[in-house]
């Protein structure tokens, strides 16, 4: 009896192994009450659950087995193998699967077979150099990828054993009568667009799932069919390669970084072909953003991090958020900004997924706890703030170089519009630490992205208040008085320096410019309540002498104090054709000018 087990068991690892080289697994479906029937072993349960997870069908699903799963899950616990079945079956039938179960995928199964991979890995590469039909069958490729290693040898749809010998005399055939309705169509014979919606329904997937992936053909279908099985092949292919081929979580892999580098970014193509990131590249990155160094695969990691689906905040911080920000504080200039891009990038894809789905109330993810329009605005809000703690860290360690401030206020022009662009009732105002160090840049083009920033502020906002005065409808969310109070800070100090040259009197914000005279005398600069307005502000002087010289190209004192009356609406028509567009729309939405011949009051600037 022990020796039967023991081949059994044998038999089922070495299954599990060759899965993805099957070419035709209806035998095997034939066999799935005969492999469910050996759960009740203890030690033959994980390999019988792996199997039938990798054979589970919707037709698969049946009451009896949902009982018999239950009933082992009460007498061993919650094990992540009877918990990996439970999740399939329930995402197949969710009525009858009614228990709760953890939604995010983990790796529910071991992957002890790596020597026999490595051995079936070598007979590969050998055939493979071989083999007459690899080169005709590379779909949506422009060159034959390297082989050195598995990933990109299974980038390419291999013919299938059954009919390797006979695929030119079936693509003969083919041109004369296509498949039945009862037939497949080998996916290696699918070559056109319109051969593909002809036999949309009849397709046979591959073996070897990772061909989907640079095929555009089968990624157009995945679009259009959502069939959750072949989902769910392509997630725990990806899951199982990017787990046993990181370079810098398994020693020996190192050498292949280049290789991983070229699979990581076709990963990414994919995700943005499909428009959806895949829960089995966010699970990677959880795991092994806490081990990497931020410098391999740089760029492929930030990109993918970028397409990391809704979670829970909770799980986010400590998996995403803390890795992240222990390397952002640590590394370069340049990667600070490039997680900023990345970052910015993510905001970007949960607000279009929002925009997508918004009217969508028949999709299945609309119900879920962490897709609702709350979760969506609390996960949202936790990413803002996020980057507003590190990126106010980081202009301190860098001394506000403008460089990263244009990454910081490119985040926040996404954050400034969400409400009208993306019909999202949320707005948060940048920290006080990236505010003031834009208000007093050096340079034009941050206080230029400021005044446009505000601008869209000042948009967003008023817009809210008219639609919860309107009361249309009532309104699930609405803005905070804080909200409103902080944007109102924002703008007495911008205008306060800009415009009237009263910041250091009229600030009101806790940490803004307001002193007192008595302390500003004693820094000996003359004139210092016009230090920064628009034409003595260091971001504006360069344009303000250049004006001078148009102005008065005989007077070489350079005069500020001459740009007055209508000399300082001649100096605006200046700014404005200069291109500081974002100057002239703060200017013309939130100073009241009295006078045109006047530039020393400020109108109402409140929302």
């Amino acid at each position: 009896m022990w020796h039967s087990v023991a081949n059994l068991l044998l038999f089922l690892r070495w299954l599990i192994t060759v899965f993805d080289f099957i070419d035709h697994k209806e035998q095997l479906h034939a066999l799935y009450g005969f492999f469910f029937s050996f759960l009740q072993d203890e030690k033959m349960c994980p390999y019988v659950c792996h199997l039938l997870y990798l054979l589970t069908r919707k037709e698969s699903v049946k009451p009896f087995r949902i009982r018999r799963l239950l009933d082992l899950q009460a007498k061993m616990g919650m094990q992540p193998h009877l918990q990996a079945l439970l999740s399939l079956y329930k995402l197949f039938c969710p009525q009858l699967v009614t228990i709760n179960l953890p939604g995010k995928m983990k790796t529910y199964f071991k992957n002890s077979e790596g020597p026999w991979k490595a051995a079936i890995n070598t007979v590969r590469r050998r055939n493979q150099e071989n083999s007459p039909v690899s080169k005709p069958l590379l779909l949506g490729t422009a060159q034959p990828q390297s082989r050195k290693r598995k990933w990109n040898t299974q980038l390419i749809i291999p013919a299938s054993s059954t009919n390797k010998n006979n695929l030119e005399e079936d693509r003969e055939k083919n041109r004369v009568d296509l498949y039945s309705m009862n037939e497949s169509f080998p996916v290696e014979q699918l070559q056109t667009f319109s051969q593909l919606l002809q036999n949309i329904h009849h397709l046979e997937f591959p073996s070897q799932m990772g061909s989907v992936l640079t095929n555009p053909l089968l990624l157009h279908y995945m679009n259009c069919i959502k069939d959750e099985s072949i989902y769910l092949r392509l997630y725990y292919w990806m899951g199982q390669t990017l787990q046993e081929e990181c370079t810098w979580c398994v020693a020996d892999n190192s050498q292949y970084e280049e290789e991983f580098k070229d699979f990581l970014e076709t990963v990414y193509k994919t995700e943005c072909f499909l428009q959806e990131g895949f829960s089995s590249c966010e699970v990677f990155l959880y795991k092994s953003l806490p081990l990497w160094d931020g410098f391999c695969c740089r760029s492929q990691i930030l990109r993918l991090v970028s397409w990391i689906p809704l979670s829970s905040f909770s799980e986010m911080k400590s998996h995403l958020y803390d890795p992240l920000a222990q390397l952002f504080f640590t590394s370069s200039l340049y990667f600070k900004c490039s997680v900023l891009e990345s970052l910015k990038e993510l905001l970007q894809n949960w607000l279009n997924w929002h925009v997508i789905h918004l009217d969508s109330e028949s999709d299945s993810e609309v119900h879920s706890l962490n897709t609702t329009l709350s979760g969506l605005v609390n996960v949202v809000a936790e990413l803002i703030h996020f980057v507003g703690w590190i990126s106010t860290v980081a202009l301190r360690l860098e001394n506000n170089p403008t460089f990263l401030l244009y990454f910081i206020l490119d985040f926040y022009e996404t954050v400034c519009d969400m409400y009208l662009r993306y019909n999202l009732p949320l707005l948060i105002m940048p920290p006080a630490g990236v505010f003031y160090p834009a208000l007093l840049s050096m340079d034009s083009v941050s206080l230029n992205q400021l005044c446009y920033l505000m601008y869209r502020y000042r948009t967003n906002l008023v817009a809210a208040k008219e639609n919860e005065l309107s009361k249309k409808k009532i309104l699930q969310f609405k803005f905070s008085s804080q909200t409103y109070q902080e944007y109102n800070q924002y703008i007495i100090a911008m205008v306060g320096c800009l415009w009237t040259s009263s910041a250091f009197q009229k600030d009101v914000h806790p940490q803004g410019l307001r002193m007192d005279d008595e302390l500003l005398k004693k820094t000996t600069v003359q004139e210092f309540k016009t230090s920064f307005n628009i034409v003595y502000h260091p971001a504006m002087m360069g344009y303000a002498v250049l004006f001078l010289q148009q102005a008065w190209p005989d007077d070489t004192t350079f005069n500020f104090g001459l740009i007055k009356g209508k000399k300082w609406n001649w100096y605006l028509e200046y700014l404005y054709a200069q291109g500081l567009k974002g100057l002239k729309v703060f200017i013309e939405s939130s100073i009241n000018r009295v006078s045109q011949a006047s530039h020393s009051k400020a109108g109402n600037v409140q929302v």
